[in-house]
């Protein structure tokens, strides 16, 4: 709605009910307004509520995925993991034996 189509309306609700009738229709608009928000905050949170499982497997089947999009964990020195999970690293002097 327009600026003028809401000044024709109160034009013409003054016109019908008078001056008296102003604050009435005031407050009635405002109830109005005030419900119609809070229902449509009410449908847009059962909305939300109701896609929370769809949008947490769409995000699972997007991360399985994409391995690039896994956050890093904690950086570490490439050294020290070489040393403390592959265990002493044998001479290269030494032959084979089999």
């Amino acid at each position: 709605m327009g600026a003028t189509e809401i000044a024709f309306i109160f034009l013409i609700y003054l016109l019908l009910f008078g001056a008296k009738g102003i604050p009435s229709m005031a407050r009635t608009m405002g109830s109005t307004v005030r419900q119609f928000r809070q229902a449509t905050d009410e449908i847009q949170r059962e909305i939300l509520s109701g896609t929370d499982g769809i949008r947490n497997e769409v995000n699972k089947v997007r991360d399985a995925a994409d391995p690039m999009s896994k956050k890093p964990q904690k950086a570490t020195n490439v050294q020290e993991d070489a040393g403390s999970t592959a265990g002493p690293i044998p001479p290269k002097d030494t032959p084979d034996t089999a």
